[in-house]
């Protein structure tokens, strides 16, 4: 007669990791769609100034952003203390404006060149004949739908 041996009793069941990859590759992808890098780095003191009536802008991607502000500290020995402005992650002069412009109108897709919107992101204590000096580079550069971005007023500062 045959000998059975009967399965001894012993030790625990390891854990099925066949699917493991698969959860890994999913979270490295939802990471990877759901992360937005950051885009500039402000090299200004910026100080929005508040305002009651605002709206948001619907698309990001097709506004431009002009940074007006006086220098952070690290840069006031290179630049001054007076109120510059920053285009992307770069110190401008007004001249540079219009072809930063057609540069950035460029990069869109044609059919969303007529929806580009500049914002300008200027400090409360900027003054306002830099902010004109802009405005009128924008106008040379064809780009004319123009907002400020400001911050909502709070109820306790009225």
């Amino acid at each position: 007669m045959g000998k059975f041996k009967k399965k001894e009793k012993g030790g625990q069941q390891s854990i099925n990791t066949a699917s493991l990859p698969d959860i890994v590759f999913m979270l490295l992808f939802f990471f990877m769609v759901s992360t937005t890098m950051k885009e500039v780095t402000l090299k200004i003191q910026l100080r929005s100034p508040e305002a009651t009536e605002i709206e948001k802008l619907e698309k990001k991607s097709l506004v431009t952003y002009v940074y007006v502000g006086i220098p952070n500290r690290q840069f006031q020995s290179t630049f001054g203390t007076e109120p510059r402005i920053q285009l992307n992650d770069a110190f401008a002069s007004v001249d540079d404006i219009q072809s930063y412009i057609v540069q950035e109108r460029e990069s869109m897709k044609e059919a969303d060149r007529p929806k580009m919107t500049t914002s300008i992101k200027a400090d409360y204590d900027c003054p306002m004949g830099v902010i004109t000096d802009i405005k009128q580079a924008l106008r040379k550069a064809q780009a004319l739908k123009i907002s400020y971005s400001t911050r909502k007023k709070s109820e306790m500062n009225n």
